[in-house]
């Protein structure tokens, strides 16, 4: 329902059938339920009920929502804006092979937020979620001529 594969696409539908799983535990559920709120799939736009829900799915040690609770921090969605945070958070997203995780740590290193401005380690991040075909990570390798 929430790509309208085999069926109608039906944000509204897919959100609550999200948000049920989600608080039954599913740490997927629980960060598809956040990516919902996030940007108003289905349900009214509510940052702070996304960091909630992305959060419950990083204490469950889900690559993803680890991933998303970094985003929240890096723009204060949901969260005090925090770049050292968001950080910490992507690190742990990116140790756990998340390419969006990675893509997102390589673009902090590389633009000395958050941490020490570090174009090797940046590279190494990028090519860690280029290896797994992230589109952003391979652009920003060809940027910099890696």
């Amino acid at each position: 329902m929430y790509h309208g594969f085999g069926t109608t696409k039906d944000w509204a539908k897919a959100a609550g059938i999200f948000e049920q799983l989600a608080n039954d535990g599913h740490c997927d559920s629980q960060f598809w339920i956040g990516c919902c709120y996030l940007d108003g799939w289905g349900v009214p736009k509510d940052y702070e009920k996304a960091f909630e829900w992305f959060g419950k799915s990083a204490d469950q040690d889900n690559s993803y929502g680890l991933w998303m609770v970094g985003y929240c921090s890096f723009y204060g969605r949901g969260a005090t804006e925090d770049k050292a945070a968001a950080v910490e958070w992507l690190c742990k997203s990116a140790q756990r092979g998340n390419r969006y995780g990675q893509c997102w740590l390589g673009n902090c290193y590389i633009n000395g937020w958050g941490v020490a401005r570090d174009i090797d380690t940046a590279v190494n991040w990028y090519r860690k979620s280029a290896d797994q075909g992230h589109e952003g990570a391979i652009g920003r390798l060809k940027e910099i001529g890696k």
